[in-house]
């Protein structure tokens, strides 16, 4: 029986990046999949420096419209707002899944020294506060440093691609001595993992997009 996937994204240049995703490890399933789009969501809550109830709500209806569109799963690709996300879980009558929790929960299982890293102060903290829910979930202790990477998103976006590359490298570089496994809280950041030596890679460092389509491809 064929199932749907519905994935809901804030920015356009996330859809090549979860087809791709989706070839290699969901080919053998029998599954449609559709995008939804919009990178307002995004946008208003770098802005307003968080996610506010009206962007909330907006996430939220998106949902319930990749349901409606006959969608048996629903993901959706932004860490951001992944509090809302949560919020339409209850909401919806198929599993939704916010895309960093599977990567959460890898790190929780992997060490007690939990480091997290983001070039957005308005998905480093939601993916902090994630890593410590799940944590309590699985009754573990851990201790969590988070590092956010100043202006290496704008260079990112302003056409300064070495700028922002070198500043997540020196903060993994410096994580990687304090703890036992790095989270990327965006998926803009895992370039730079392929760039770094094998020596300054001393512990894991795990990514949202792939951990998310391992997690779909075992349960779906």
């Amino acid at each position: 029986m064929t199932k749907t996937l519905g994935l809901i994204h804030t920015s356009a240049t996330l859809v090549p990046v979860f087809q791709e995703l989706t070839n290699k490890y969901l080919s053998d399933k029998n599954l449609k999949v559709f995008n939804i789009v919009d990178d307002s969501l995004i946008k208003n809550t770098i802005e307003r420096g968080a996610m506010t109830p009206d962007t909330a709500r907006r996430v939220v209806d998106y949902v319930g419209s990749a349901e409606a569109a006959g969608a048996d799963f629903i993901l959706v690709t932004c860490s951001s707002i992944g509090a809302a996300v949560e919020s339409s879980a209850s909401l919806t009558g198929v599993p939704v899944l916010r895309v960093d929790q599977p990567m959460a929960d890898k790190a929780v299982q992997m060490g007690t020294k939990i480091g997290v890293v983001a070039t957005l102060s308005t998905t480093l903290e939601p993916t902090s506060d994630l890593v410590r829910r799940r944590a309590i979930v699985a009754g573990k202790e851990i201790q969590l440093t988070s590092k956010l990477c100043e202006g290496a998103f704008d260079a990112l976006m302003g056409g300064k691609p070495e700028i922002h590359d070198e500043s997540v490298a020196s903060a993994l570089k410096e994580l990687a001595q304090q703890v036992d496994v790095i989270v990327l809280a965006q998926a803009s950041m895992a370039r730079v993992v392929d760039q770094l030596s094998e020596e300054d890679k001393k512990v894991p460092i795990l990514t949202s997009p792939e951990m998310a389509m391992q997690h779909l491809a075992a349960i779906l």
